[in-house]
């Protein structure tokens, strides 16, 4: 009897240290997926450069009016949505600024749509649609890192004169790589249920989008030190963080940090700027415009930090 063939993709092996899950106990089965999972944080590590250009061709997209796009298919587009719509309420952007597209449409975000990845053609279609040029960043998403709709998506992004990234967790191949500029390869690994990429592949891919939106954004200004000033007070819970950091920042009690808020249309930075130089909201604005929108080159100093009362002790 001949060998069996081995997938090429790390996604598609079998992993001996899961050969008899099936057998486990509960305690047992967290303990098999914990252990696999600490080694995808370390797989994240190996790719920090990478990660860190692509944070860099993304702060020069938004910088310039730009926009940064993900493309993916499954799980793996699934997750590029996720992290897009993420954006307008954490960082006060405009929805078209990160924008998520998964093969087969919104209705594939939640039911599966057969066949929908396997179209290159679609893929490079979306890029049309989208209206994507020169300038856009388009970060196709693809776990088993073969997708034919996402190489479909960055070969037509390239030709349209955008730079295109590829976030895969398995070694590409060639045709695959030749359509990316930059390639980020958190490679954890054979999955604890052969093929599952919604498991060890789909938390690296999480963290490397937390990392891309997140390392791009502070890059131009919508956090002052490690506070979200460009929030979006959009329901209650957001609405009091946004007093939160005004108190916390300015010293203002509760009350008067309301206020200026309410003064500042609900911007906390405007309001943090107006507080500090004592100026108007269009003041305010126009200051804040010189300095390419960041909080820090106006307030030099470090916004104060709260103590952290040890539990336990």
């Amino acid at each position: 009897m001949s060998a069996p063939t081995l997938d090429p993709r790390v996604t598609e092996r079998r992993n001996p240290r899961t050969a008899d899950i099936d057998l486990a106990s509960p305690l047992a089965i967290v303990d098999l997926m914990t252990g696999e999972d600490r080694g995808v944080v370390d797989a994240v590590v190996s790719q920090r450069e990478p990660i860190a250009r692509a944070i860099s061709a993304i702060e020069t997209a938004f910088r310039s009016g730009r926009r940064l796009l993900y493309v993916g298919a499954g799980t793996s587009g699934r997750l590029g949505v996720l992290d897009a719509s993420e954006c307008p309420p954490t960082f006060g952007t405009n929805p078209t600024m990160v924008v998520g597209i998964i093969a087969g449409g919104d209705h594939a975000l939640r039911n599966p749509i057969e066949g929908a990845e396997d179209s290159p053609v679609e893929g490079a279609a979306q890029m049309d649609v989208h209206h994507v040029q020169a300038g856009d960043v388009v970060v196709g998403i693809a776990a088993s890192g073969t997708t034919p709709f996402v190489r479909g998506a960055l070969l037509r992004a390239r030709e349209l004169g955008a730079t295109t990234a590829l976030l895969a967790c398995s070694e590409p191949p060639p045709a695959m790589r030749d359509a990316a500029d930059i390639l980020m390869l958190p490679i954890a690994g054979p999955e604890v249920l052969t093929g599952s990429t919604r498991l060890k592949a789909g938390t690296a891919t999480k963290l490397v989008l937390n990392m891309l939106t997140t390392g791009a954004m502070i890059r131009i200004g919508k956090s002052y030190g490690n506070l979200m000033v460009d929030l979006r007070a959009t329901n209650v819970k957001l609405q009091d963080r946004a007093e939160r950091i005004v108190c916390e920042v300015t010293g203002l009690p509760r009350d008067d940090a309301h206020t200026l808020l309410q003064q500042a249309d609900g911007r906390v930075k405007r309001a943090l700027v107006m507080h500090a130089l004592q100026v108007d909201a269009a003041t305010a604005d126009a200051r804040l415009a010189d300095v390419g929108g960041v909080i820090r080159k106006l307030l030099p100093q470090a916004p104060p930090t709260v103590p952290v009362t040890a539990t336990g002790a």
